[in-house]
Formats: structure tokens, C-alpha cells, sequence
């Protein structure tokens, strides 16, 4: 019985020894500290900064024309395609032109006629001036014949109307491009019948230059206005840049030649058009581009990336390196942009170090390992 009971008291203290030993393996892992996070992270500057403005445009085309036929016929030669560039007075269509060549034989030989009756007439008032001045006939026959002579005077000119009337439809069953430009692929077929005035042959825009319009809000116009001697709009809206749908860079500057006569009752915006050269016709109307325009310069402005910056709920968060490298959140108010750049109106100092990639990664207190980088790496990255 004795053994029995040393038994068992070898057994509770073996146990004993096993928890004790897994315990303490378990303390060891909780104690284990936090592997840090690689982030990357660039220092806060003070720096003069010119700050620029986005709105949203759409190209659109300078001169845009529907193209109407002006005699009825049916088209029976078309000389380009849809979707061709064409210059000014090139042939577009051919209308039927037979029956307008015979009106204009018709108008042509009505006003022969009616000549001859003029030069008749002429003649005839001659001479009974002549009559009349020996008092031959009496003076009631040479003002008839007179009135007749002048009858017959406006039946030419009547009739020479007609004639450059049925010229000019003539002419125009050649129908040609008004200016140089692009037409649409809408265009109708050989065969088909078009009626003045009514039929779209085509539709023509110029594409270089293009428009490109955009709006921008009351305070915005203001704040333009009122920079000195850049403060008309042909002198801000002269270097204007355009950033195309794929984030690219349009290479060629633009500038402000339209401005609406007033603001939009219903969105409270001034619309303008800003005219770009277009030589490559890499614009084309229906692209939305965005128009970058210069604004007022911050002197000793403090900038962060725009990918360092997080919004939630209508604030904005950055993450900074803090003491002991340590992941800290700190509220901010930015302001505008400048490129690829934001100015921060406050919550940051000069000398601060922001989390610019793997922030997601780093909550509040999570141990950095830092690499820092400078902003000709951030051009650097934006440019591939």
C-alpha cells in the first residue's frame, strides 16, 4: 500500500513538471516580440510649391456641321467613306443632276426668248420716240409702248434669275465638305434617295484644333481672377495640360477661347473651351480628358505623396514613422494638389517621416523597418 501511494505522488509530480514545462513554453512565444514590417517612407519638406487645378473636360469638335443635301435625287456617286479625313471642297456625293441639266437648258432658252422680245421692244420705243417728236402719233402710244419696253425689262431679269437659280442646283448635286475635318460612318449608299433640306448626308467635324470644354465653380473663377496681372483668363488660360483617360500626358499645351456669358443656373459653373492643337488627331470628340490648370504659388508649402493620404468617412489619415519606430496614425487637412503631391494644411511638421507603400500593413504601434526614399524615386515610379 505504501508503494501505491509513492506511485501515484511520482505521477502528480511527473504531470506537475509537464505543465510547468509547457507553461513556460507558452510565456516564451507570448514574449516573443512583433516582427516589424518593411514600409517605405519619405520626409516632410518645406518647399515652394505652384499649385495646379483638375477638371473634368470633353473633347469636343471646334466647327461640327450636318452636312443636308440641298437638291432632291437620288445619290448616284460617293466619293469617300465614312469615317475618312477630308479637305475643304472635296467631293463628297454625287446627286442625280439630269433633271437639273434640263431645267437649266429650259431657264436658258426662256431667257433667249425673252431677250429677243426686249430687243424688240427697244427698237420699237425708238422709234416712236422719233414718231413722236414729228407728232406723228399721239403721245398716249409712245408711253404704252415705253411701259411695254419695261415690261419686258423685268421679264429678263426674272428670267435670269430662273437661270442662276437652276445653275446653282445644278451645282449643288456635287456635294462637297465645307471645311477640312472628319466625317462620321453613317453615311448613305449609292442608290439612295435624299430630299432637300431634310436628308443628313453626313456629319463633319474639324479635329485639329479641338475643344476641349470643362467647368469650374464660382469661387474657382474668383480665385483666377483676382492673381494681378494673371488674373484675365487669356492669361491664366494660356499653358493649360491635358491628362488623358490612361493617366498619360498630352503633350501639347492648350488655352481659353470660349467662356460661357454666365453661370450655369443649374450646377452654379462657368463652362469654357480650351482649344489644344491636335496634329497627330490623337483627340477626338467624345473623349474625356482632364484640364490641368496653374494656379497660385505656396511659398514653404509642406508636401506628402497623394498615395500616402487616407480618407475615411470624410477624414484624412496618415501613417508616420514614430518614436521607437513605431507605426503612428495621425489625423490631417489637406489642400490642394500639386501633381502627384498634396499640401497638408495641418497635422504635419517639417522633418515628419510618412509612410508612403505598406501602411496597410501597419497599424498603430507596429514595428517599422523603415526605407527611406525621395521624391525623384516617387517621379521615378510614376512615370513607369
Amino acid at each position: 500500500m505504501f508503494t501505491s501511494i509513492s506511485n501515484r505522488r511520482s505521477a502528480g509530480l511527473v504531470a506537475a513538471a509537464l505543465v510547468a514545462v509547457i507553461l513556460a513554453g507558452c510565456g516564451k512565444e507570448a514574449a516573443r516580440p512583433a516582427q516589424a514590417v518593411p514600409v517605405k517612407a519619405i520626409q516632410v519638406a518645406k518647399q515652394d510649391a505652384t499649385v495646379t487645378y483638375e477638371y473634368v473636360g470633353q473633347v469636343i469638335a471646334k466647327n461640327e456641321v450636318q452636312i443636308r443635301a440641298r437638291v432632291s435625287g437620288n445619290i448616284v456617286a460617293k466619293m469617300v467613306e465614312g469615317g475618312a479625313t477630308v479637305t475643304a471642297g472635296q467631293p463628297l456625293f454625287q446627286i442625280d443632276r439630269r433633271q437639273y441639266e434640263a431645267a437649266l437648258l429650259t431657264a436658258q432658252a426662256t431667257l433667249a426668248q425673252s431677250e429677243a422680245t426686249l430687243a424688240n421692244s427697244r427698237l420699237d420705243t425708238i422709234r416712236y420716240e422719233k414718231l413722236a417728236a414729228q407728232q406723228a402719233i399721239a403721245r398716249q402710244a409712245l408711253d404704252t409702248q415705253r411701259t411695254a419696253e419695261a415690261q419686258n425689262t423685268a421679264v429678263v431679269a426674272a428670267n435670269r434669275a430662273r437661270v442662276q437659280s437652276a445653275a446653282n442646283d445644278l451645282d449643288d448635286t456635287l456635294v462637297v465638305a465645307p471645311f477640312a475635318g472628319r466625317i462620321d460612318v453613317k453615311d448613305p449608299a449609292v442608290g439612295s434617295y435624299v430630299a432637300a433640306g431634310t436628308t443628313v448626308l453626313a456629319t463633319i467635324s474639324n479635329v485639329d484644333p479641338v475643344f476641349v470644354q470643362f467647368s469650374m465653380s464660382e469661387s474657382e473663377y474668383l480665385k483666377f481672377t483676382r492673381r494681378g496681372e494673371a488674373g484675365s483668363p487669356e492669361q491664366w488660360g494660356k499653358n493649360l495640360r491635358l491628362l488623358l483617360s490612361d493617366g498619360s500626358k498630352y503633350q501639347l499645351p492648350g488655352q481659353i477661347e470660349q467662356i460661357d456669358r454666365g453661370l450655369s443656373t443649374d450646377t452654379g459653373t462657368l463652362t469654357m473651351k480650351a482649344a489644344f492643337p491636335n496634329p497627330q488627331k490623337l483627340l477626338i470628340p467624345g473623349m474625356f480628358a482632364r484640364v490641368v490648370a496653374e494656379g497660385e504659388v505656396r511659398a514653404g508649402a509642406l508636401l506628402v505623396p497623394e498615395r500616402a493620404v487616407q480618407e475615411m468617412l470624410g477624414k484624412t489619415f496618415v501613417t508616420v514613422v514614430g518614436q521607437g519606430d513605431k507605426a503612428e496614425q495621425k489625423a490631417v487637412r489637406m489642400g490642394p494638389k500639386v501633381g502627384i503631391m498634396w499640401i497638408v494644411e495641418e497635422g504635419l511638421a517639417e522633418g515628419d517621416r510618412v509612410v508612403v507603400e505598406g501602411f496597410a500593413k501597419a497599424p498603430p504601434g507596429t514595428p517599422l523597418q523603415v526605407a527611406m526614399i525621395t521624391p525623384e524615386d516617387l517621379k521615378t515610379a510614376a512615370k513607369q
